[in-house]
Formats: structure tokens, C-alpha cells, sequence
């Protein structure tokens, strides 16, 4: 037998055995090859469905005003990360320690701590900037650092606080396999999909800061390697204060009205931290993106709405809802599980670090066994015959989402937005797409649903994307479905009568503001999405499995011209930059996959057009071909990708071409949103403009 990846890991009934499946490559079936005991893991299938309500997420209080230069009052946050209980799971069941955002009132103040994961919603204008002070408040009540809710990995190119000044922001090396790090935790926020924002308010993976606790280790790096550029960077630019647990970025809003997020982005533990909690819906409003007309009168359309916001009582019933999907897996006591071995993912029980070449804990991909829709494990909404707008996050770690409406009899669902803001027109998914919805991780879909001809009753939503990586095709028939009593249900809906008339657009009415095509191109990158293989041993002898996950570029590369047209290089993070645009210039990336699966592609500080894609030569081992060789027509991007986009679906075996505008010098990163591989290599620092003075090292 055959068996190529993916390899995964799927329960078992009774939730205490794991078995370990591989694909037959001739006949698609999977076949057990291992089981792994986890008796202390939680049955997905003895989590009840549908008794907790949908929780909306509020809108994050204000700290305040502040006026900034040139004499504008701006929104002000202050908002802390914290560690506290939170009933995910169904009311009997045990409660789930959690980390999340929320806003900064001190602990002895009185005052109500709003705390969540996801978090509460960020609502900004078009144009009006925000000032945020993020801290690090992972601490106990005694002032203590609290250690990782999850196993870490020291052995990966990470932020490595024990390593020190010197030692920070590296891949340390080790006399034999280490325990997993249980040190303090170092965090900094990225708000996904902020376009414009300077480099010092990106959240880049090398400016972490700990928390400000009583016990750091003297010999502990207590900020990254770019923490102290980026102060002073921020304290000359909007005069910003920086201190111990805490940074302060700015945010331009120059988006279009769209749907952002935010969430943490630190090197090397980003897969961890956001599944410990922290994330949160981030949305711009208003300006000339945000101006949708009805066609059929040329007036001002009427979208669902209201949304959440400040100030509002309770017991409104909110037409507009954003929704974060996000898969988790629990332990019996419920807190979250996640693997502590590497033999979790293939049943690779080594050689590890630094004997061999696999990470002892880092898994290649990770696909929790439960489904949790804005903090609750699926959970219910009651919903009126009439239209609604969902803003859906895929937040899951590897997953990727194909949301299934056709068991809702009567409903139609229309795109009309995706993450850079309202599409070119409306997309009716019902007709076109046959009610699925596919949603990579870190993608946002802004959708109306339109339940007036649905019957009332309750009506799940489901899911029929994989259980494991995802390479693109028809569910059912090139991929198995997600398991139809788990992770194929997301929520459902309890649709009641209308309590009034829908006063709302149809939304094959809505006309969308004109999105101003790009420049043409002056440049075009050649870049390349590699998987590096390697050889462990698992309980029957010398096995395959991945070792990291890899960004890269084609022949010739600017770092070594000699290389031949079309031969892909490794890069890694520690690299020099490889991609400098100039600023004021567009330019095409083209990604390469040269991978077996599809990957969610992220480019921080800009919004591109999807351009379209192409497929590659493959050899007579059904690998793409070396020196890559372009094979068939142009494939166009798909209706729902229309606009702007900053995250795009790259499938194996093709090339995806997307275009952007450079405008705004400084230091960013593009990368996987897979978020296991993001950690392990797949991420790169990329520069638009000169090497700033003073920088950490020409990168």
C-alpha cells in the first residue's frame, strides 16, 4: 500500500483511542496503521449540541479620546491579554481556561472585567485612526508570570526569551531533546488585513514583549529583537509610549469599510497563543467603500443591520453578526488539549531534535474535534424570517471551512464581501456555488442570508470540508467529508416568524461602490510553497514525514543569480530579504505550490487583487516538475474573490498570481495562515523601501 499525505489522526468511539490513518493513493480509502491511547481527551460525541445560546460579541469600550498631531481626537483603547474561566462548553459541563482581550481595568478597581475568546469588537471609521495600548497581563494575582496553556516547542526558530539578548528571536540548540518551555509568554498583536499601518504598528513577529511580572529570570529576554526600533519608531512618529508588558501601535483605518480581525502574532508560537484565545473581530466603517446604492432607485440601499455597538441596552436583536468559526478539541476536566507530541500528527516517534530532524512536539498540521462558533461549542441562534448579514472568520488552525446551507430548506445565500470590503457585486451561492461557502483560515466572507422562505423549525449548518489538509476538489468525491456527527455541524438556526416587515435590499439590488483597479505591474516575483520531507521512525520502523514547511523563490534568486529559471530555493526566516518592493510600485506575486495542499496565503500591510491561476507540470511520480513549467489555460479567480483581498487560497499543484500596491515603507512578513506552519518556517520578512537606520540588522 501506498500511502502519501496526508496522514492524520481521527477518534475513535469513546474518544480514548486515536487511530492514525493513511490514504491509499490507488483507491482514496483511509487505512488504520496505528492507534495512540489519549484516555484523558473528551468525546466530541458527548458534548450535547445546541443548548447554548450564540454569543454576540459586544463592542470594546473606550479607554477614551486623545488628540493626536495636527489636533484630531482619535479613539483611544487600552486593552489587556488575561487568563480567566469560560463556559465553552454546554452549562453542566466543566468550564475551559482561556486567554483573551479585553479592556484594561485593574483588577482591584471594581470595575467589570469584560473578558472572552474571541474577543469583544473593535469598531473603527474609515480614515479616523485608532491608538491601542496592548498588554501583556499574563499574570497571576501575585504579580507572578503565568506559564503556556499549551506544551511549547523550544526546539523551533522562536521568540526564545531564555536565550537572552543574544540568544533571542533564534532556533536555539540543544545537547538533547528539551522539555517543552514553560517560561513566561510573549505576545504581540497583529491586526489582520490593516492596510497602510506603519511597520512599528504591524504586530511583527520579532517586537514581542513579556508580561511585566515580579519573576522573569534576570537572564531572560524580556522584548524581541525588534521591540526597541519600533519604540522609539512609535514614540517620534504619534508620540507613543512603550513600556514593560505593554506596546502601543497606531492605525490609519485606511481599509475600505470591511471586516478585519486581530489577533497575536509572536515568532514561533502564534499557533499556540491564538488557540489559547486571544482574537477578535476589528471592523471599519463608513467612507466611500461603504456607500451601497439600490439599483432600482438609485438611492441609498438598506443592508441587515444594527450590529452591535457602545451603549446599546440589553435585548436588541441584532441583524448584522459577526461569526468566528473555530475547530478545538477539549481534555474530560475541560481545558483545551492540544498535542504534546509529534507522534499526535503520523505516529513519528523520532528521531527528534537535535539526533534527527523532526521537532519533538511541533504537529504539521492540527485539526480539533469540535467545532466552537464565537466562544461556544455549537451553539444555537434564533433567527426571523427575514435577511441577516454574517461577516464569517474561519479561525481554525488548519482547517479549512466549506460551509454547507443546503439543509435549510428554502434559504439563499448571497456574498457580497470579502476581506478588503464589498465584493464587485453581489454573488448568489445558492445558484452558483450550490449553497457551499469555502473559507481558508484567516479568510472573512461578508454574506446575506435570506431565511424569509425558510420553514420555521430549527435547521443545522453544516460543514462538508476535510477533516485533514485540504487540496482543493468536490467534497465527497476528492476529499472525505468532516465527520457528519462532529466537526460536519456548525450551528443551528431557529428560525421563528418575522416580528416585523424586512425593510432591507434584496441583494440582487445591491450596487456596490466602483473598486479603482491597480496600476499595471512593473515587477513580478517568482515565489515558491515548499513541504521539506524527512526520515523518523514510527512503531513499525523508518518512515516520511514533514519536517517544516517552507517559503521560497524561483530561479534566478536575488540572493544567488547563478540559480537556474524555475529550480525553487529554500528560504527561511532568519534569511536575508528576498522581496524588497520600492515604494510607490505594483507588482504580481506568484506562489507556487509545490506542495500536496492547498495554503491560506497572508500579506501583511497591503490588499491585492486575486489576478488568477494556473496549473504546473507534474512528473511521472505525480510531483511538480523541477524546473517548474507552466501547463493548461489561465484560470480566472472565482466571483467571491473579486475586490480586494489579504489572504488567498494557493491549491497544490498550481501557480496563484495576486497584484498589490507598495505604498508605505518598512519591515512586514508574509507567510501560511496554516498557523502550524506559519510557526515552523513558513513566514518571511519582507521590505518595501530602504534599510531604515537603526534597524536590528540588514533583513
Amino acid at each position: 500500500m501506498m500511502l502519501t499525505r496526508p496522514t492524520f489522526l481521527k477518534f475513535t468511539a469513546g474518544g480514548t483511542l486515536l487511530t492514525l490513518f493513511g490514504f491509499d493513493k490507488q483507491t482514496g480509502i483511509p487505512k488504520a496503521i496505528a492507534q495512540i491511547p489519549f484516555n484523558e481527551m473528551l468525546d466530541p460525541s458527548a458534548i450535547p449540541k445546541y443548548l447554548s445560546p450564540l454569543l454576540i460579541p459586544p463592542a470594546m469600550p473606550r479607554a477614551g479620546k486623545i488628540t493626536i498631531k495636527g489636533g484630531k481626537n482619535i479613539d483611544y483603547y487600552e486593552i489587556a491579554v488575561r487568563q480567566f474561566l469560560q463556559q465553552i462548553l454546554p452549562t453542566g459541563m466543566p468550564p475551559t481556561t482561556v486567554w483573551g482581550y479585553g479592556p484594561a481595568v485593574t483588577r482591584s478597581s471594581g470595575e467589570a472585567a469584560i473578558f472572552n475568546a474571541p474577543s469583544l469588537t473593535i469598531e473603527a471609521k474609515h480614515n479616523m485612526p485608532v491608538r491601542i495600548k496592548w498588554i501583556n497581563d499574563l499574570t497571576d494575582t501575585n504579580g507572578n508570570f503565568l506559564p503556556h496553556l499549551l506544551p511549547v516547542d523550544p526546539t523551533l526558530h522562536w521568540a526564545n526569551p531564555p536565550g537572552g539578548t543574544n540568544g533571542r528571536d533564534t532556533r536555539p540548540n540543544f545537547a538533547e531533546t528539551p522539555d517543552p518551555y514553560t517560561g513566561p509568554v510573549p505576545m504581540v498583536t497583529h491586526v489582520h488585513g490593516a492596510a497602510s499601518v506603519g511597520d512599528e504598528s504591524d504586530g511583527y513577529a520579532e517586537a514581542w514583549y513579556l508580561p511585566d511580572a515580579s519573576n522573569i529570570p534576570s537572564n531572560y529576554a524580556a522584548v524581541g529583537s525588534w521591540y526597541d526600533f519600533f519604540k522609539s519608531k512609535a514614540n517620534t512618529n504619534f508620540g507613543a509610549t512603550w513600556g514593560p508588558g505593554y506596546a502601543t501601535f497606531q492605525y490609519p483605518n485606511a481599509n475600505r469599510a470591511s471586516t478585519l480581525w486581530y489577533h497575536d502574532h509572536t515568532l514561533g508560537l502564534t499557533r499556540l497563543n491564538v488557540y489559547a484565545g486571544p482574537a477578535g473581530f476589528y471592523i471599519i466603517r463608513g467612507g466611500p467603500g461603504d456607500n451601497v446604492l439600490d439599483s432600482r432607485t438609485g438611492i441609498a440601499a438598506i443592508l441587515p443591520s444594527p450590529a452591535p455597538a457602545l451603549g446599546d441596552p440589553p435585548g436588541i436583536n441584532y441583524y448584522e453578526i459577526p461569526i468566528a468559526i473555530q475547530d478545538r478539541t477539549f481534555k474530560a476536566d475541560g481545558s483545551l488539549f492540544y498535542p504534546n507530541t509529534r507522534a499526535f500528527f503520523d505516529g513519528i516517534l523520532g528521531d527528534y531534535l537535535p539526533s534527527g530532524e523532526f521537532p519533538p512536539i511541533w504537529n504539521p498540521e492540527f485539526f480539533g474535534n469540535t467545532i466552537m462558533v464565537n466562544g461556544s461549542t455549537w451553539p444555537f441562534h434564533t433567527i426571523e424570517q427575514r435577511r441577516y448579514r454574517f461577516r464569517f472568520l474561519n479561525g481554525c488552525q488548519s482547517r479549512f471551512l466549506i460551509l454547507d446551507f443546503n439543509q435549510i430548506s428554502g434559504v439563499e445565500v448571497w456574498a457580497i464581501g470579502n476581506e478588503g470590503g464589498f465584493l464587485n457585486a453581489p454573488v448568489n451561492l445558492s445558484t452558483m456555488n450550490g449553497n457551499h461557502l469555502l473559507i481558508g483560515p484567516a479568510e472573512r466572507v461578508d454574506v446575506i442570508v435570506d431565511f424569509t422562505n425558510v420553514p420555521v423549525g430549527s435547521h443545522i449548518l453544516n460543514n462538508v470540508g476535510p477533516d485533514e489538509p485540504f487540496g482543493g476538489g468536490l467534497p465527497g468525491v476528492d476529499f472525505p467529508m468532516a465527520d457528519g456527527d462532529t466537526t460536519g455541524q456548525i450551528m443551528v438556526f431557529n428560525v421563528v416568524t418575522a416580528l416585523a416587515a424586512d425593510p432591507t435590499t434584496p441583494p440582487e439590488f445591491l450596487q456596490f461602490p466602483t473598486i479603482a483597479p491597480l496600476l499595471p505591474a512593473t515587477v513580478v516575483r517568482r515565489l515558491a510553497l515548499i513541504e521539506k520531507m524527512g526520515m523518523g521512525h514510527d512503531e513499525h520502523g523508518i518512515t516520511e514525514g514533514p519536517v517544516e514547511a517552507l517559503l521560497g523563490t524561483l530561479g534566478p534568486d536575488s540572493l544567488d543569480p547563478t540559480v537556474p529559471p524555475g529550480v525553487w530555493v529554500e528560504r527561511k526566516w532568519m534569511d536575508a530579504v528576498t522581496e524588497n518592493p520600492s515604494v510607490g510600485t505594483t507588482e504580481i506575486w506568484e506562489f507556487y505550490n509545490t506542495t500536496g495542499d492547498a495554503h491560506p496565503m497572508h500579506v501583511h500591510e497591503v490588499l491585492f487583487e486575486v489576478v488568477n491561476r494556473q496549473a504546473l507540470v507534474h512528473d511521472d511520480e505525480d510531483e511538480i516538475a523541477e524546473p517548474v513549467e507552466l501547463d493548461g489555460p489561465i484560470i480566472p479567480p472565482k466571483p467571491w474573490e473579486s475586490g480586494l483581498k489579504d489572504t488567498v487560497t494557493v491549491y497544490p499543484g498550481q501557480v496563484t498570481r495576486v497584484k498589490a500596491t507598495f505604498s508605505n515603507e518598512g519591515q512586514f512578513v508574509w507567510h501560511c495562515h496554516i498557523v502550524e506552519h506559519e510557526d515552523n518556517e513558513m513566514m518571511r520578512p519582507y521590505r518595501i523601501g530602504p534599510v531604515q537606520p537603526g534597524q536590528p540588522g540588514e533583513m
